[in-house]
């Protein structure tokens, strides 16, 4: 995954699955990753709606993208969760500690 030093060291991503293709899947999976990762890593608090409104990208793509960033091969970072506004309304958000800081 990558490091922040000021740069992005982009290491490759391994993503798999009975739907992927690496040919179709490949770069706008690791672009996905890469844009949830960058608005995240400040340690801010996020629901799906929010990174979407600022990604631009699927909101049930940014949940497997943090799911993706939890695996090792993805960085092993930590992803809490907790329930934002009213319980019973099922909103979540997430907030990511990266490996780094």
């Amino acid at each position: 995954m990558p490091v922040d030093d000021g740069t992005v060291h982009q290491l490759p991503l391994r993503f798999n699955g009975p739907a992927y293709n690496s040919a179709l899947d490949q770069v706008r999976l690791t672009g996905q990753c890469l844009r949830v990762f960058r608005m995240m890593k400040g340690g801010s608090w996020w629901c799906l709606w929010e990174i979407s409104q600022r990604t631009g990208d699927p909101e049930a793509s940014i949940s497997a993208q943090i799911r993706h960033l939890r695996k090792p091969r993805f960085g092993g970072h930590t992803v809490n969760k907790r329930r934002r506004g009213e319980p019973g309304h099922g909103w979540w958000e997430y907030q990511l500690i990266t490996n780094g800081g």
